[in-house]
Order: C-alpha cells, then sequence, then structure tokens
C-alpha cells in the first residue's frame, strides 16, 4: 500500500490543509473520507477506518477541515467546509482519475458532505457514506438537519448506531424511509463513536462500507 501525505490549497482567504491518501495495491475506488467536528484526520478511528478499507482495496483520501487545521474549536462555517470539501474532491480527481470516486464522513464531515452534494452535482462523486449522521443535538429530537438530503442524487449508506444520542434510531429510520437512494444499517447497541461494549464494529462497519460500494461501482 503507498501512503503519502500531501497538502490541499481551499482558497486564498482560507488557505491550506493537510491531507493523506492510502492508495492499496489493485484499488477499486476512491473515499474522499472526512473527519468529525471533535477530531482531525488522524484520529484513530479515522485511521483504522482508513487502514482497514485498504485491505479490502479501497483507497482514502482524509483532510482536515482548516478549523481543525488551525486548532480553533469552533467547526467551520457550512460555506468553508463545503469548499474544502470540494477541494479535496478535485485533490483526489487529479491524483486518481481513473478510480470512481466516492466521499464519506464521521459525523459532521459526512453532514457537510451531504449539504456539499445537495448543493453541487458533482457528476464524478458516486456515492456518499456516513459514519454516524448527525441528525440531531443530543437531547433535542428533530429531523431539521435532513432536509437537505432530499437533494442529494447520489446513493447513500448510513451507518448508525442504535444507542446514537445524534440520532434517535426511529428518526433516522424515517429519515431514511422517505429518501429513495438511502441505504440504512444498524450496529446494535452502538453509540455516536460507534462503541458497543466488546463488539468489533470497526469491522462490521468496512464489512458493510466494502459490500455497498461493491453494489455501486
Amino acid at each position: 500500500m503507498k501512503k503519502k501525505a500531501l497538502t490541499i490549497k481551499i482558497s486564498p482567504e482560507t488557505g491550506n490543509v493537510s491531507a493523506t491518501y492510502f492508495l492499496p495495491e489493485d484499488c477499486i475506488c476512491m473515499i474522499v473520507l472526512a473527519h468529525g467536528a471533535g477530531a482531525d484526520m488522524h484520529h484513530s478511528f479515522m485511521e483504522t477506518l482508513a487502514a482497514a478499507l485498504a485491505e479490502k482495496k479501497i483507497g482514502t483520501l482524509r483532510f482536515n477541515f482548516p478549523f481543525m487545521e488551525n486548532k480553533k474549536g469552533r467547526p467551520d462555517k457550512p460555506e468553508v467546509a463545503h469548499a474544502t470539501i470540494a477541494a479535496a474532491i478535485g485533490k483526489a480527481c487529479t491524483l486518481f482519475p481513473a478510480l470512481p470516486l466516492f466521499i464519506a464522513g464521521k459525523s459532521f464531515g459526512g453532514r457537510m458532505g451531504s449539504q456539499y452534494l445537495a448543493l453541487h452535482k458533482a457528476p464524478n462523486v458516486k456515492g456518499i457514506i456516513f459514519y454516524g449522521f448527525p441528525l440531531h443535538p443530543a437531547g433535542k429530537p428533530s429531523t431539521e438537519r435532513a432536509t437537505h438530503l432530499k437533494d442529494v442524487q447520489q446513493p447513500m449508506l448510513f451507518l448508525q448506531g442504535t444507542k446514537d444520542t445524534l440520532a434517535t434510531l426511529h428518526l433516522i429510520e424515517e429519515v431514511c424511509n422517505d429518501l429513495k437512494n438511502a441505504t440504512l444499517i444498524k450496529l446494535e447497541g452502538a453509540d455516536h463513536s460507534f462503541k458497543a461494549g466488546k463488539q468489533d464494529t470497526m469491522t462490521m462497519l468496512v464489512k458493510e462500507t466494502a459490500e455497498w460500494l461493491y453494489k455501486h461501482l
């Protein structure tokens, strides 16, 4: 597997962010993989996920959002996050033009990705994977954050823990049932961080991701 650190330019105003790609041998596709609001692209979840996907011949390009790159506590405004995702997609297309491209994200990263797809057709993106879609703040069940999903044209995979306090189970089920291009996979007993006692949820996440990708290639 080839690993490389690189820099992605967002804009003159926003500057650059760090990125890293994992390119396995006989790679079948590339995922632009965004981190969540609480940890950067080097968080153990992100590192482990990328390495495990590589074992399935799935490449990843991870990147930092500007707020994390510059060590600011508050996540970027949507327009900045969207521009960052667009730049990461552009970089992936430049580096790996022959590989089918998907995007994915942990929590905040996934929601910003779907917002971007709802606003831009992005025909080079074949689908999006959510590692815990943050449907609502903890203790405040609602579905307002899912409104834009009806405008996403690409297939969507939702990987959700049944005990995720940021996505009440019956609400995320309702959201996915109303989307013709959505697949919902529930991880029994898992929370928003995909912790579920002694269960190996990472293996489950990678298995479901790979099976869904194979169907859409």
